[in-house]
């Protein structure tokens, strides 16, 4: 990790939303990003507690200059859950003016979920580049768990949303899930990351909170390498 990344993983119902039952049951983390010189920094899935989010910020002296959305559902960026309501995006962009990066495909499905348009949604391709202050954050679209679920790569920190766990990977029984495009995500559009790469996922489904690459290579079932059909019968 270089001198100027900042990075700090925050655990719903722990580190925010703390009187929330839903947040506590469903250990969502959010993400923040940036440069520790220009104090820029990104919101990844800012579910729950839009203003606990924006008073952290306000504390370590940082700057939000954007929102990256890993994936639609609402435990990630707000909207109706089951039934709850969960504050997230469309809240958040009550408050503050900046851009909401969502990859290409998901952008209805974002847009729907939360009510929040085109801007502040910005549509990307897949690879494309977001720079807060000398940091580049490269946006890995991962379909699978929904068809516009992306990864965000800085350094050598993998966020990874709900695509990978750090024991099992995102459901693919769900609207816009494919379990065949999952595949192809963790076995090849992930594949170029090396061994050091510390993955930190959307959930704490596990006793850890973020694992090295190689440690998910070597014991979680979904990166073993497999054929297709073979992978598709113990995980579709």
């Amino acid at each position: 990790m270089s001198d100027r990344l900042y990075f700090r993983q925050r655990l719903s119902g722990r580190d925010f939303a703390t009187g929330n039952l839903l947040a506590r049951q469903m250990a969502n983390f959010t993400y923040v990003v940036g440069d520790v010189l220009t104090r820029e920094v990104l919101l990844v899935d800012p579910a729950y507690a839009p203003e606990e989010h924006l008073s952290f910020l306000a504390g370590e002296e940082l700057t939000l200059v954007g929102v990256v959305a890993t994936h639609y559902h609402a435990d990630h960026i707000g909207g109706n859950l089951m039934g709850h309501v969960v504050s997230g995006i469309a809240e958040l962009a009550a408050l503050v003016d900046v851009p909401i990066h969502v990859q290409m495909s998901e952008t209805t499905w974002v847009s729907q979920g939360t009510g929040v348009g085109v801007p502040p949604i910005i549509p990307h391709e897949p690879g494309d580049v977001l720079h807060v202050g000398a940091i580049e954050v490269t946006l890995v679209h991962t379909p699978g768990h929904t068809p516009g679920s992306q990864c965000l790569a800085v350094e050598n920190h993998l966020i990874s949303g709900d695509t990978l766990f750090l024991a099992g990977c995102g459901r693919t029984d769900l609207p816009g899930s494919d379990a065949r495009e999952m595949y192809v995500s963790l076995q090849e559009r992930l594949s170029y990351l090396s061994d050091e790469t510390l993955v930190y996922p959307g959930h704490l489904y596990s006793p850890e909170s973020f694992a090295t690459l190689g440690d998910l290579r070597a014991h979680n079932a979904v990166l073993a390498p497999r054929e297709l059909d073979e992978w598709l019968a113990y995980f579709s």
